[in-house]
């Protein structure tokens, strides 16, 4: 008979991520000089790619945001070229996952836009959206791509409507209208099958984005829901909230019942919101609050305990938002997993983190560099909408990220109509509520009303160039 003795020693977990650490970028690559937006609304105000940082900036008379090529480090100009279409106070800007010249934004003047970026970046101010969507009657507070399907974007109001637009066509397709406050947050599974949303109204919902059918909800009155996101293909949620005696709280959830979280875990006393970010290829999730400077990192499993803590990146200057480098856009050589791009407003400051993960060899690490989604999209918004899913098209980081994407967007010709979805006119007169919703409404009536008379007096040059014409028909000699 074997006797196995017990071990007094703790059992520590093996992980090749136990010794990750976050380091901070010189001051010559970082981005100075940058009027960061005091707005107070809770969202990271940043977008990064492969090519370009896209900023929303503090400015009077509408709202802008500054599009920087990611070599042009160092101090900003303060007459650096802006994107500054909008009415009011920009809210939200994300890039195109699979064009790297095309980003959408929204804003409190109710429009949703697209915007088309030179090579190169800006030369001068851009005041001409590729295309204008207007089809919420409040200010448009989030947009999400789509994660495996071209040109189809995602908005979210403070109407409480989610609108599915199909940007081949310039108009929304569907809306969801099952929400009863403010949505909070937006986030996406793996193949964009599932929709899953936070809201004002303390519930989450997981929702099936085509039929806008909720397929689970979860009442929160423990753990009162700010953000959430998808942990890639474990079927998990995790959300970031404030627990019944005010402390930071992450929990998670089966997305397949919501009837109770499968954990709950309070993180400390601040008061800051929670921003979540999950890295699918590494299992490894980051915790970064707002208005401090520190940054959890864990390790999530399918198994118990779920969450196993890592490290804790640790910065005096505290952050008012972040944005974060796809994959294909990481430094390889240097074990870099992720990258943050830190927004630190006292300063006018844009800090880049990246993750490195320790390794004495220079050679490519598989391990830690799975084949990861690529930029070329799985679906076309036709398959899409007509209810085919696809898992994400991977590529490999093991050459470096090299390939240009061959796509290009090409914007609809569109006429000014109502804009009906689901039986509903969505731009039908809706009472303003505040002075500002007055304003927004009297200058977007003024617009309507100098396009109309434009396309008046050109309508009545037409019809004397047609009357001019007619009357020279009529005198001509006619031939025998």
């Amino acid at each position: 008979m074997t006797v196995t003795k017990m071990s007094w020693r703790p059992q520590y977990r093996s992980s090749k991520f136990r010794n990750v650490y976050g380091k901070v970028a010189n001051r010559e690559h970082c981005f100075d000089g940058i009027p960061i937006t005091k707005n107070v609304h809770d969202n990271h105000f940043c977008a990064v790619n492969a090519r370009f940082l896209a900023i929303v900036t503090e400015s009077s008379g509408g709202g802008s945001f500054l599009v920087i090529p990611l070599e042009q480090t160092g101090r900003i100009e303060p007459n650096y070229p802006k994107v500054c279409g909008h009415q009011g106070n920009v809210l939200d800007i994300k890039w195109n996952p699979f064009i790297d010249n095309i980003i959408a934004s929204c804003s409190e003047d109710t429009s949703v836009r697209i915007w088309e970026i030179p090579e190169g970046g800006l030369k001068r101010s851009m005041t001409e959206a590729l295309l204008e969507l207007h089809g919420h009657s409040r200010r448009v507070g989030l947009v999400e791509w789509h994660p495996t399907t071209n040109n189809i974007l995602f908005s979210a109001g403070y109407d409480y409507k989610v609108l599915i637009w199909n940007l081949d066509v310039g108009e929304p397709v569907k809306m969801i209208d099952c929400h009863s406050d403010v949505i909070l947050c937006m986030s996406f599974n793996t193949d964009g099958s599932l929709l899953a949303t936070t809201c004002k109204d303390k519930k989450l919902r997981v929702i099936e984005p085509r039929s806008g059918r909720v397929l689970q909800e979860a009442s929160c009155k423990n753990h009162r829901v700010n953000r959430v996101v998808f942990l890639g293909n474990m079927k998990r949620l995790l959300t970031t909230g404030v627990s019944r005696w005010n402390t930071r709280q992450i929990a998670l959830w089966d997305q397949e019942d919501l009837s109770m979280p499968l954990i709950e875990e309070e993180i400390d006393g601040l008061s800051g919101l929670l921003f979540p970010f999950y890295d699918a290829d590494t299992h490894m999730l980051y915790l970064a609050g707002k208005g401090d400077g520190n940054i959890r990192y864990y390790e999530i499993s399918t198994e118990k305990p779920y969450l196993s803590y890592l490290m804790e990146f640790r910065s005096p200057a505290p952050q008012k938002g972040l944005g974060v480098m796809p994959k294909h856009g990481l430094d390889v050589s240097a074990c870099e997993v992720f990258r943050f791009y830190k927004l630190v407003t006292l300063k006018g400051l844009i800090e880049p983190i990246s993750m490195i993960v320790p390794r004495r060899s220079d050679s490519y690490q598989e391990d830690i560099y799975p084949m990861t989604p690529g930029t070329e999209p799985a679906l076309t918004p036709d398959e899409w909408l007509g209810g085919i899913n696809r898992d994400p098209v991977l590529m490999s980081l093991k050459e470096g990220y090299k390939k240009s994407s061959k796509m290009v967007f090409k914007a609809p010709i569109k006429e000014k109509k109502s804009v009906v979805v689901n039986g509903i006119d969505l731009l039908e007169n809706v009472p303003p509520r505040t002075e500002n919703e007055l304003l927004r409404m009297f200058f977007r009536q003024q617009d309507e009303i100098r396009r109309l008379k434009e396309e008046l007096a050109q309508k009545d040059i037409r019809i004397r160039q047609l009357q001019l014409e007619l009357k020279n028909l009529r005198n001509s000699p006619k031939n025998c």
